[in-house]
Order: C-alpha cells, then sequence, then structure tokens
C-alpha cells in the first residue's frame, strides 16, 4: 500500500513539475523578439482617417461630446436585447473606428461569431487602427497557436491574457487539476469584465462574451442576454479603467508566456488565424447590413435614448493583487448602495441566484422595513439553466428567498413565448427540431443521450472548455421535448425606475469578492423604464414560471415543515423531497386578467396552477443529482 500511495505522490509530484516549467527570461525575451519581428508594418490606407467606414454609432459619439460640457455631461445609451443587433453594432464599430479599439473579455472562443470579430480587429490594424486586446486566460482563445499568430500579427495589434496560472495561456484539463493544487487563490481569481471601447467615444458593456450563444447563433442553445451601448463623455472613464487592466502587472504580452513563447522559439509564427466559417452565408447576410446607414440608423441610432447621469463602475486590478480597498472594488459596493436606497421596488436580473452574505444581509434587513420595497427576481428555472449546480444551490434556499427576503422569483423558460431568433441567414431557426442522428453499436450513454437530441458531440458550455468555472462543465439538464433552448445571461438592475444597472456583475459571491466586474450606471427615469420594460418581459408567463409557496401537506404539516427547514440547514446532504416553495404557471382568464397576482397575493393559488419543481425537465438521475449537490456552498459552483 505505501508503495502504491508512493508512487500517486512522485506521479503527481512528475505532473506538477512537468506542468510549472516555464521560459527562462532570457528565452521569453527571444520569443517576444521573435513575435516583434514578424510583426507586419504595412497599412493598407493612406488617409488621416484609416479608411474608416461612415457609421451613424460613431457620429452619435462625437455628436455627445459635442453638446457635452464640464458641467453638464451628455450622454446617448441604447440597450442591445437582440443577440444579432449585439453583433451587428460591435462589427459596425470596428469598422468605424479612426484611432483605436480597446476589447476586454472573459470569453472568447473561434466559433463563427468569435472568428468575425477576430477578422475586423485584424482588418483595423491593417488600416491603421491601434488594436488592444485584453483576455482573461481561463477563457481564451482554445489553440495556442492561435495566440501565437495574433501575437506575431501586426505592429497595430496587442493581445494580453490577464492572470495566467502556471505561466500559460492555455490550460489543458489535467493542467486544470495542477493549477487547482498548486495556485487555487489565482486561479480563482477572474477578470469577468467586459468592454468595447472605439476611439474613446462609444462603448458596449455588458452580459456577452465572443461565442456564437450570446448572438443567437447557436443552434442547439443561446443565451438571453444583454448589452449597453453608450456614446459620451462616460466613454473617458471607460479607457481609463481599460488602461489600468492593461498596465497591470497581471496583463501579460501572449507572447511573453511560457506555452506561446515556446511555439515560436520551437516552430516559429503560426499562419495569421481564419478557421473556416460553419455558416458562411449567415456571415455575409450580417456584413451586408454593416454598411448601411440607414438601418444602422433606424435600428441603434434613432431610439438611442439622451440619458444623464450616467457613470462607468468597475473593479481594478488591485482587486486580484492583495492591495485591494474600497475602489478596487467599487462594482459590488455601489450595486448594494442602490439596492439599500429603494423606497419601492427593485428589479433584479441574474442569471445564477446565489448570494453573498452581505447581500443576504442586505436583503433581509430591506424586508423588515416597516414598509419594504417590492424586490422581483428575474432568474434561470434548471430548465433554462447552463449552470446545473448553481441553480441547485439556489433551489437549497428557496424558502429563505420568498419568506425572509421577500423575494418575487420568475424563473426563466427553456422555450419562451418571445424567443428573439430570426429565420433566415442571420439566426437560428428555431422551427426546426434537431434531426436524429444514427447511433453506433458501440456506445457510451452519454452518446445515447446527445444522439436522442440529434448531436454527435455536446454543445460547448459558457466558457468553451473544460473548466472547473465553465458553467455546468457538460450539457444541460435534459428536457422533455426537443428544441433550441434558452437560457438567461443577462446582468440588469432597476430601482424605483429612476436608476437602471447593465453590467457583468451577477450580484453573487465571485462577483463581490473574486471576479473583478464593472457595469453602467444611469440615473434617468425615462432610461429606468425602458430597462424595467424589457426585464418585466423576461418575467412575462409567457416566458418565465412563478416560484411560490407549496400549499401545506394534510398529513402532519407541523412535521414536515420541521424537517424541512433542517434539512435546509444540514451542512452536508439536502436530500428531504418535499420542498417549500415549488414552479407555477399563470392561467389567464376572466377572474384572473394580466398582469398576474404576486405570490404573496391572496388571489396566487387561484391565477396559478403548480407545474412541479423542475418543469419541463427529464430529470433522470439528475434528480439526485440535485439533492445532493444541494449540498456544496456557492464557491464550488461554476457561476461565472
Amino acid at each position: 500500500m505505501k508503495a502504491i500511495r508512493g508512487r500517486v505522490l512522485l506521479a503527481l509530484a512528475a505532473l506538477l513539475l512537468g506542468g510549472c516549467a516555464t521560459l527562462s527570461p532570457p528565452q521569453r525575451d527571444e520569443a517576444a523578439r521573435i513575435a516583434i519581428a514578424a510583426r507586419s508594418t504595412e497599412v493598407d490606407c493612406a488617409q488621416a482617417d484609416a479608411c474608416a467606414l461612415a457609421s451613424p454609432l460613431r457620429e452619435l459619439g462625437e455628436r455627445a461630446l459635442a453638446e457635452s460640457s464640464a458641467d453638464a455631461p451628455r450622454h446617448y445609451a441604447r440597450i442591445l436585447d437582440r443577440g444579432p443587433d449585439a453583433l451587428l453594432a460591435r462589427i459596425n464599430l470596428i469598422r468605424a473606428a479612426r484611432r483605436s479599439i480597446d476589447l476586454q473579455t472573459y470569453i472568447f472562443d473561434e466559433d463563427d461569431s468569435a472568428q468575425l470579430v477576430l477578422d475586423e480587429l485584424q482588418a483595423a490594424a491593417f488600416r491603421g487602427v491601434k488594436v488592444r486586446v485584453l483576455m482573461d486566460q481561463l477563457s481564451a482563445l482554445k489553440q495556442v497557436e492561435t495566440l501565437a499568430a495574433l501575437a506575431a500579427v501586426h505592429a497595430n495589434f496587442e493581445l494580453r491574457v490577464y492572470n495566467p496560472v502556471l505561466d500559460r495561456a492555455r490550460l489543458s484539463t489535467p493542467m486544470y487539476a495542477v493549477a487547482a493544487a498548486c495556485c487555487w487563490g489565482k486561479l480563482n481569481r477572474r477578470m469577468h469584465n467586459k468592454l468595447l471601447l472605439v476611439d474613446d467615444l462609444v462603448g458596449i458593456t455588458g452580459g456577452r462574451n465572443y461565442q456564437d450563444d450570446y448572438y443567437d447563433w447557436d443552434a442547439a442553445y443561446n443565451f438571453r442576454d444583454r448589452d449597453l451601448l453608450v456614446a459620451g463623455p462616460v466613454a473617458g472613464d471607460m479607457a481609463a479603467h481599460f488602461q489600468a487592466f492593461w498596465q497591470s502587472p497581471l496583463s501579460v504580452p501572449a507572447e511573453r508566456l511560457g506555452d506561446v513563447g515556446r511555439l515560436l522559439r520551437e516552430h516559429g509564427v503560426p499562419p495569421p488565424p481564419h478557421q473556416p466559417y460553419r455558416k458562411p452565408e449567415r456571415v455575409q447576410a450580417l456584413l451586408a447590413q454593416v454598411a448601411d446607414a440607414g438601418l444602422i440608423r433606424a435600428r441603434f441610432v434613432e431610439p438611442a435614448l439622451p440619458v444623464a447621469g450616467v457613470q462607468f463602475i468597475g473593479d481594478l486590478p488591485d482587486k486580484h493583487s492583495g492591495g485591494a480597498g474600497p475602489e478596487s472594488e467599487q462594482a459590488s459596493n455601489t450595486l448594494q448602495q442602490l439596492i439599500a436606497s429603494a423606497k419601492s421596488e427593485v428589479l433584479l436580473q441574474t442569471p445564477y441566484l446565489v448570494l453573498s452574505k452581505p447581500a443576504q444581509r442586505l436583503f433581509r434587513g430591506l424586508h423588515r422595513q416597516a414598509d419594504p420595497p417590492r424586490i422581483r427576481v428575474s432568474t434561470n428555472s434548471l430548465a433554462a439553466t447552463d449552470a446545473f449546480l448553481a441553480y441547485a444551490v439556489s433551489y437549497k434556499y428557496k424558502r429563505r428567498y420568498l419568506r425572509d427576503f421577500g423575494f418575487e422569483i420568475h424563473e426563466f423558460k427553456p422555450f419562451p413565448a418571445d424567443a428573439p431568433f430570426d429565420a433566415g441567414p442571420l439566426g437560428a431557426d428555431l422551427g426546426e427540431a434537431p434531426a436524429a442522428v444514427p447511433v453506433p453499436r458501440r456506445t457510451t450513454l452519454r452518446q445515447r443521450r446527445l444522439a436522442e437530441r440529434g448531436l454527435r458531440s455536446a454543445p460547448v458550455s459558457e466558457a468553451g472548455r473544460n473548466s472547473p468555472f465553465a458553467s455546468s462543465g457538460g450539457l444541460p439538464v435534459r428536457l422533455q421535448r426537443a428544441g433550441i433552448r434558452m437560457g438567461l445571461h443577462a446582468k440588469s438592475m432597476v430601482v424605483d425606475e429612476r436608476v437602471g444597472v447593465v453590467g457583468t456583475h451577477n450580484f453573487d459571491p465571485r462577483g463581490d469578492s473574486l471576479n473583478t466586474e464593472s457595469a453602467v450606471v444611469i440615473a434617468d427615469p425615462a432610461f429606468a423604464r425602458a430597462l424595467a420594460a424589457s426585464i418585466r418581459g423576461d418575467m412575462a408567463p409567457g416566458n418565465a414560471w412563478t416560484i411560490g409557496r407549496r400549499d401545506s401537506s394534510p398529513v402532519l404539516p407541523g412535521i414536515e415543515f420541521t424537517l424541512a427547514r433542517v434539512s435546509e440547514r444540514m451542512p452536508v446532504f439536502d436530500l428531504w423531497p418535499v420542498k417549500y416553495a415549488t414552479s407555477y404557471e399563470f392561467v389567464p382568464g376572466p377572474d384572473c386578467p394580466p398582469p398576474p397576482p404576486s405570490p404573496f397575493d391572496e388571489d396566487f393559488r387561484r391565477c396559478h396552477r403548480p407545474v412541479g419543481d423542475f418543469p419541463e425537465v427529464d430529470l433522470g438521475l439528475k434528480w439526485l443529482g440535485v439533492r445532493v449537490f444541494t449540498a456544496f456552498g456557492s464557491g464550488l459552483s461554476p457561476i461565472l
């Protein structure tokens, strides 16, 4: 036994040493010289504006600055609810850039939407635009070859990787294990910020990363997400925030990382990265709209709201470097202050309803007020979520959310009534169920379940790779019917219809203490009402189930209630099958006209029918999994 244990420890030590092996400083300098020497200095355009596309969106930024003064800044804001619109606005702005493009993101995949953005960024660099891209290590580009090629593509193109663990840009599955063993504290601190900033005039921030499922381009699963496009002086604050991250010692040039540098030294510079588009017709259809000034004006500029009271809030890299202070955690602090100021209503939208202890104290205090504000929460159902474990954690505490915090919880459906997919080349075809896939004789249970859904391989999770932070780490739970499902990913809040917030913060413990986050806060009633209407739309009966108190059992209700409370507080398992709360579907009628009554109203049960704890879900063995995993805390949940 001792011999076996010794061999195991020796193998682990070898793995650790191999995983942590890195380049020497001279080798790292050599790799950097190779990349820099290979960078093209050719510029395709001799014009002062870098042959930029004439864009009404960029003009909106110029107009906002022209109308602004030091005492009265002027801004315009456009909520981007639709995925294809969010991608179209990004490509239009990249082509309109004349001086600079700064892009900051948590996830950057190599599928069609991400490849399109990458192609456009490189084209901008060759036009003469300074392009800076900052990606979090954990979910950056999948292939080291892509990173190496980008590091050497052009003198105007710079790529840095944030907080790299083990001196690598990419972590394979074994490397995750190594990193977790040796460097858990560093591995667990991620840059969750998202920002696209063009010419310090117009910025886009919100929940969307660079992956097909954020733009309604995935054939199996897409996110209901939200970005905010804002034009005006606040873009300067965005630029300063990006600069703080760019200059941080935690942001490392890609060519100076061990795996990228080793490839450059041993194999030279790979060819410029470009993966063939899986659906080139869809890409071409979107590109045909990019230069249509009339369409851009009608879709983005005319609906943009003139707004006052605009503030960009963001955590700083110091949050990860040991020098954290109030300014380093500005996002969480500001959001908590806004919630504490509520008088009548808080609309909170978060994909993963896992509250930190400070947030719990805050909402408990609000609920105990003599006249507490109404707290309405839009979040995922088990059927819709991409993070099974995070949902399990929230499910455990439904009683607390309803009873102690007064939450009215609306759980997003996997097939919402107003799914925003376009028919035709710009979006996924919601009407067609996946065709059956022949199943070979020798198959695993996982392969057979995929085949039942018309899939040969698993759809990528949110982070697109095997990672402890990659959402559920695999498939969402199986459903009772086929189709292209949606999951909620928007992170937004409205307080008293006077202040609206769109950003990256999931209102969870990771956002409070581990991730860096950012958001735009707009203290403008017209904007707050528009954002509130969008959030309420996601709460509508056709799009969401409502969580309400379960009717007490006629048999021993007191004992049942006591056992449920004891089970909820158990530190290991939560196996009591009868829960305090369950899901309800609104049943309109002559006596139950819209809007639906609150779960705390007397008419709630008369106007709603119970649909079970996990509607639409084909649970199978997942039932036991839910019961088991509700035992674990949010720190173990992949809630990015």
